[in-house]
């Protein structure tokens, strides 16, 4: 009985510890349980419940990657970093301490060659982007922006493999905003292949690369589509009709590439439109690589870029003017004054005509007017259409060479004003009478005929060498016919009836 009683306390302490046991690895897993349920439920969702994509749609997006992924392995290697150095130098008064200065001025030793005190150096650093496109003998050459070289004084060429070379200046060009650089290396690379930007369209793939916002961003690729073709008003007057992409481009790929779908580059990506803090907005621009071809044999051979000159100063009309010359709606620039002497005055092409296309082709403004006569050589012949007094008439000029003394010479620019229909909004703001009649001066260009002979900006002018003018085609018509000799204007001032000088052709 003993025995028993001692065998079942034993049997009683075992199962106890057996009890014991399972309650607490219960409760362990419990806790372990109820900490790790609800990421371990999301995870295993996840993992039963993946994206439903059919396979067709899996093939499109898949082979949509495959071609961005190609485009960047092809192209990168032939994007560069421009990394610059600019000096300038100014000189500072030494300062050896007010009593000293006050009394006595700086010390002779502190003097710089100017006599204004010692002359320091400043160095700031930049960073641009830039694309090789051409080979030669070991050297290599890089197009990119002007203003990503301008007044530098150091220039490296940094690689895609993480190599650097020193680098030189082959041209530049602020017209068009473009530049080239070279460097010499007997490493492999690849020369970027350019399409054809004429035809881009609105809706297509654009792929930006290039270096932005400083080293750490280097090589960077961004995706978009063109927004729009054929933009104007870059910064510091270039004439390019520029590529507008929503891209993500920012400071530092300037100079780098546009390119499309099929590996080729399009434009050169210059300048972004954006708010106060200079940063992306979905408004960058890019210099149709069209406008850059001939610039790159140019500058390699003779380090400067060639422009045709015609000779006439061109805008767009306003509404009313427009209106007066029966060009409203029509695409094109008018030739509102015109050099005299210059290619447009031999051939014939006058003040008020109305220039809508160069050789058969369309020109949309006078930015890409301009670069079309840009594009042709000194000597070439071209054909101009323009509307005059409602005829379409064709034109031939002989083009010569733009030198920048030639098309600043303002004496010659005839006949150096800018006349618009003086409507009723204009007599209320100048405050004329309702009866008031002639044409309003709009503009009177420096040192023109028109300005050397008195005319000023808000004179109303009424008659052209003695005969009356009604409207802005009879003013041009008489301009045409009457000033072979010589000019002057009747016009009204201050309420006043006057007559300009003569000015003698």
């Amino acid at each position: 009985m003993n025995l028993v009683r001692k065998l079942s306390s034993k049997n009683l302490l075992f199962f106890n510890l057996v009890l014991i046991g399972v309650l607490f690895g219960f409760s362990l897993a419990f806790l372990s349980f109820s900490c790790s349920t609800p990421n371990a439920r999301y995870v295993a969702r996840a993992q039963e419940n993946p994206v439903a994509l059919s396979e067709n749609s899996l093939a499109i997006a898949e082979g949509l990657q495959n071609a961005f992924n190609a485009v960047s392995d092809k192209v990168l290697p032939s994007v560069v970093e421009l990394k610059t150095v600019s000096v300038r130098r100014q000189n500072f008064p030494s300062m050896d301490g007010i009593p000293w200065e006050f009394f006595f001025g700086p010390r002779d030793r502190d003097r710089g060659p100017d006599n204004r005190g010692q002359e320091r150096e400043f160095r700031s650093q930049g960073l641009g982007s830039g694309i090789i496109v051409r080979f030669n003998d070991g050297t290599y050459y890089v197009l990119t922006n002007h203003h990503v070289v301008d007044n530098t004084t150091e220039i490296r060429v940094a690689t895609l493999d993480g190599k650097e070379y020193p680098a030189e200046l082959v041209g530049k060009d602020e017209r068009k905003d473009l530049a080239m650089v070279s460097f010499k290396t007997k490493d492999n690379y690849p020369l970027a292949v350019l399409g054809d930007s004429d035809a881009v369209r609105v809706g297509d793939w654009a792929i930006a690369m290039g270096n932005p916002l400083g080293h750490q961003f280097s090589f960077s690729v961004t995706m978009g589509i063109v927004s729009a073709v054929g933009r104007t008003g870059g910064p510091g007057g270039n004439i390019n009709d520029f590529i507008q992409t929503d891209a993500p481009i920012n400071q530092g790929n300037s100079g780098g590439a546009l390119v499309n779908i099929r590996g080729e580059v399009i434009g050169i990506n210059t300048w972004i439109a954006s708010n106060a803090g200079g940063g992306n907005v979905g408004l960058g621009f890019a210099i149709p690589i069209n406008n850059a071809k001939r610039s790159i044999d140019e500058f390699i051979s003779s380090g400067t870029i060639s422009y045709g000159w015609l000779g006439v100063s061109l805008n767009e009309p306003g509404k009313e003017t427009a209106e007066a010359l029966g060009v409203q709606g029509k695409r094109g620039a008018l030739a509102s004054q015109v050099f005299l002497g210059s290619p447009a005055d031999k051939g014939g092409i006058c003040p008020g005509d109305f220039i809508t296309h160069v050789n058969g082709r369309e020109a949309r403004g006078v930015n890409q007017l301009t670069m079309m006569v840009g594009e042709l050589k000194a000597g070439d012949r071209a054909s101009f259409t323009v509307i005059r007094d409602g005829q379409v008439k064709e034109i031939d000029v002989r083009i010569e060479a733009r030198t920048d003394e030639v098309a600043s010479d303002s004496k010659k620019l005839w006949p150096g004003l800018q006349l618009v229909p003086l409507t009723d909004e204009f007599r209320e703001s100048l405050k004329l009478d309702k009866d008031a009649k002639g044409l309003l001066v709009a503009q009177v260009l420096t040192d023109t005929p028109a300005d050397i002979i008195g005319l000023k900006q808000g004179d109303l002018i009424n008659s052209l060498n003695g005969e009356n003018i009604r409207d802005l085609p009879s003013y041009y018509r008489l301009l045409r016919e009457k000033t072979s000799v010589e000019l002057w204007f009747g016009f009204t001032r201050s309420g006043s009836a006057l007559e300009s000088l003569k000015f003698k052709r």
